[in-house]
């Protein structure tokens, strides 16, 4: 059996910047990775992505990174946002999206351990993320401990 690793999730929309970049920091978060279809977006002013970057790594020294393959198509979020689909729905596409993409070869546990998930959505329910770390915890071969922020 391999070792515990743990990885957390947290959503930047209905959070201060204080709020944000502490609970992180508390977490013991090293490094956010941005799974965002767009991350230039001006939802949180300080969640644009060279913004977030130099704020990561100024208050905690947390590296950044993109990956895109985490990120849902914009056909999927766009039938989503624009109620075309409903949540069901977008859970059954994106999860043929990931398996597709093969999103377990792409990310080690290394990049994973006292990783952070970033979207938007300010709660993980309905959001992919959680879809991603649930996935990730199935497929790969290691203890994956979920922590949503």
């Amino acid at each position: 059996m391999s070792e515990l690793v743990n990885l957390f999730t947290i959503g930047f929309t209905q959070k201060k910047a204080e709020q944000f970049f502490e609970t992180l920091l508390q977490a013991g978060v090293r490094r956010v990775i941005d799974t965002r279809l767009n991350n230039v977006s001006q939802l949180a002013g300080f969640a644009k992505k060279q913004d977030l970057e130099y704020f990561l790594r100024k208050t905690g020294g947390i590296e950044y990174i993109h990956i895109l393959d985490l990120a849902p198509t914009k056909d999927i979020l766009d039938d989503y946002k624009k109620k075309r689909i409903n949540w069901d729905t977008y859970e059954d596409k994106f999860h043929q999206l990931i398996i597709e993409r093969q999103i377990e070869k792409k990310v080690s546990t290394n990049i994973l351990d006292g990783g952070c998930l970033l979207c938007s959505e300010a709660k993980p329910h309905h959001c992919h993320r959680r879809l991603v770390a649930e996935y990730l915890q199935r497929k790969l071969d290691t203890s994956i401990k979920i922590h949503h922020l």
